[in-house]
């Protein structure tokens, strides 16, 4: 069944995010209409010890709206922290309910420099497994409240939080998944984005459908993998799973796998929960570090969106080397400048 305009409205608005809080100042990041965000997973390098940096570098470069990483959710929640050793220091998150999360993706720890992975020491692992036996006690004792706390932070700082990103793998148990559910209930936003798998996505479309909230599929570029929505024939695949399965287009990935971004948005906007926004080289290429250098349709993209009045926020998204010299804030500021010019 597909998920037409007016159901998406109603969904959208059934779960609407919070309220700024009284004397706050709504952040305007909207251009030409179209509604420029970030996921927070573009600033995982600062989100440690300190998640609450993260709002305040929102507030710095002036962005408005946020897809928050369900770690860094997590993290301004109150969850106890994780050893700073091995895989998990340099800011990496703690596992997700069903097990480690892909490095190098959304929600996932940052790319490792090449070479052997540091062996633990077995009193390392020990404190590993104590802190990660402290962690899933404490997701057990959470509630809509301690969800709609973290909220409120991002609330109270002029920040609409529309979307949740809680990547779900086929380790997961059903209640790992309902767990994601209900912290987006609480939060109170429209949707969650994923980076998964298709045996994911058949499994998690029943529990959407249930509480009738919006799943946006993270695509990648992997399309020598069938079980990745990475192709055309997987985007279609997955969204034939449920009503509530959507596509949180990635143009970077999308461009880099082959494919025309452009000419999806126009055929399937109905069933977008937002992009990603990044630029990418053909064939698999990399990142790049100056955005309009690469053969990602940035511009064309963003124009469509303007002239089509489409509702879906588009999210910067970097995953670039940060140049010496510069940090991620500067570049931030200097990719929300790029987006801007394009809707000029």
């Amino acid at each position: 069944m597909q998920f037409t305009r007016r159901e998406m409205g109603r969904a959208a608005l059934a779960a609407a995010p919070f309220a700024p809080a009284f004397g706050a100042k709504r952040i305007n990041s909207k251009f030409g209409g179209v509604r420029i965000g970030a996921i927070t997973y573009s600033f995982n390098r600062i989100a440690n010890p300190d998640p609450g940096a993260i709002i305040k570098a929102y507030v710095e470069i002036g962005l408005g709206e946020a897809e928050l990483m369900s770690n860094h959710c997590e993290a301004l929640a109150g969850a106890p922290p994780m050893p700073m050793f091995g895989r998990f220091g340099g800011g990496a998150p703690p596992p997700p309910p069903g097990g480690a999360r892909p490095a190098g993706t959304p929600g996932g720890a940052p790319a490792r420099p090449a070479g052997p992975r540091p062996q633990l020491t077995p009193e390392q692992l020990a404190e590993r497994k104590a802190a990660l036996e402290k962690l899933a006690e404490w997701r057990k004792s959470t509630t809509a409240n301690t969800w709609k706390t973290v909220a409120r932070k991002f609330s109270s700082a002029g920040i609409n939080l529309a979307l949740l990103c809680y990547n779900m793998q086929d380790s997961m148990k059903d209640e790992d998944i309902e767990y994601g559910f209900q912290m987006a209930r609480g939060l109170g936003v429209k949707g969650i984005t994923t980076s998964t798998t298709l045996t994911m996505a058949k499994r998690i479309a029943p529990i959407a459908d249930k509480h009738r909230l919006l799943v946006g599929y993270h695509g990648h570029d992997a399309t020598n993998d069938p079980n990745q929505t990475a192709t055309l024939e997987s985007y279609q695949t997955l969204m034939a799973y449920g009503k509530y399965n959507g596509v949180n287009l990635d143009i970077g990935h999308f461009t880099a796998a082959g494919y025309d971004a452009v000419e999806f948005i126009k055929q399937h906007h109905e069933k977008i929960t937002n992009l990603h926004i990044k630029d990418r080289k053909k064939n698999h290429g990399p990142n790049v570090a100056v955005w309009g250098t690469g053969d990602t349709p940035m511009k064309q993209v963003l124009q469509l969106l303007k002239k089509e009045k489409y509702r879906f926020p588009a999210n910067l998204e970097l995953e670039y080397q940060i140049p010496e010299g510069s940090d991620i804030i500067a570049e931030a500021k200097k990719c929300l400048a790029y987006v801007k010019n394009c809707l000029a």
